[in-house]
């Protein structure tokens, strides 16, 4: 009898192929690249007063943010380094860059990719202002059942203010939980705040630096949302008592995004999602062989492998929030209307 799908030999592997091997040379271009490319709008912004310049500036600087927050996103798992020390390290020196707690974001992110998916204990499918199953939608509060039934036409709109969530959130976990390098972090990430808006108000009108931190921050929020959105929404939703070993869980509850130049440049990688989860500390540059590899080992033992086209997910997880909040439009119980996961056998 032939053996059943396991994770420890799709592990073996993918060792076999050198995929789990550190990347120097790699990350060695990549990562100074990825900060120097902060020096043309810097340049920008000193040598120009001009509105209609500091738009589309604006505009490409929150795309370099997006781009170091993917850097900071590789060191969380320990892609770079083999010491997590300086994984660390260099997560944390480009805080003053974009603001953002590396530990609030290494706590939360971890603990989503420990249960994807899974009520109850992943932090990315439990928000107060979303729902994305009609039994979600059955336990939010009066008031929130209000808001939560138009979900679908304010997601994008709400998108925008993540940046400005980040924020708020990572300093109050950084006060509240104390974790490891708080004493290092806060400091960091308060000299932000400072050397932000000194950089932008100095060199600029007061009118003009307001409207390019509206737009920076706002189409920051919305790239970083546009990255990861895709990966697991709509994808199946599990309870505490699933059953699911390990590899179907992590399959079953993200998709890909077909790969080409372009997505794999603007999803920082997280286009090939399904190779992310199985193999976090995986460096970036490696996922695309993975794939080829995993998709046939999924497909060979009956494991449905779901791949998504961009732009057409994003309107695919508008329509499948709108559906989740339909018994809150009175369309439906949530016993017998259920959004459809499209990750389902």
């Amino acid at each position: 009898m032939a053996a059943g799908p396991s994770f420890a030999a799709l592990r073996r592997l993918i060792r076999e192929e050198g995929l789990l091997d550190r990347q120097p040379l790699y990350y060695a271009v990549r990562v100074p690249l990825t900060i120097a490319a902060l020096i043309p709008a810097i340049a920008v912004i000193v040598l120009f007063d001009s509105l209609w310049v500091q738009i589309p500036n604006a505009a490409y600087m929150a795309l370099v943010y997006t781009q170091i927050a993917f850097v900071g996103h590789d060191c969380g798992h320990r892609q770079i380094f083999r010491k997590p020390f300086w994984n660390d390290v260099l997560a944390l020196s480009l805080t003053p860059l974009v603001g953002v707690s590396y530990s609030w974001w290494f706590d939360t992110h971890n603990r989503h990719h420990a249960k994807p998916n899974q009520i109850g204990s992943d932090p990315a499918v439990h928000y107060d202002t979303f729902v994305f199953s009609q039994r979600q939608a059955g336990e939010k509060g009066k008031l929130m059942r209000l808001l939560i039934r138009f979900q679908a036409f304010y997601f994008v709109p709400l998108a925008m203010l993540y940046s400005v969530h980040m924020r708020f959130t990572g300093l109050r976990f950084l006060l509240k939980q104390r974790p490891k390098y708080v004493a290092v972090e806060v400091p960091l990430l308060l000299s932000h705040f400072i050397l932000y808006p000194l950089l932008v108000f100095s060199e600029l009108s007061l009118i003009t630096g307001l409207v390019f931190i509206a737009i920076h921050q706002c189409l920051f929020g919305l790239f970083l949302v546009s990255t990861f959105a895709p990966n697991h929404k709509g994808m199946e939703l599990l309870d505490e008592d699933h059953g699911l070993d390990f590899l179907h869980q992590q399959v079953l509850t993200a998709q890909n995004l077909q790969s080409h130049r372009f997505a794999d440049f603007w999803f920082g990688g997280l286009n090939h999602q399904i190779e992310h989860h199985l193999f976090p500390n995986m460096p970036r540059n490696r996922l695309k062989k993975a794939r080829l590899i995993i998709k046939k080992y999924c497909q060979h033992h009956g494991i449905p492998y779901h791949e998504a086209k961009a732009p057409g997910c994003y309107w695919e997880i508008v329509k499948y929030m709108h559906e989740a909040s339909a018994p809150l439009r009175g369309r439906g119980t949530r016993e017998s209307r259920q959004p459809s996961p499209r990750g389902e056998p």
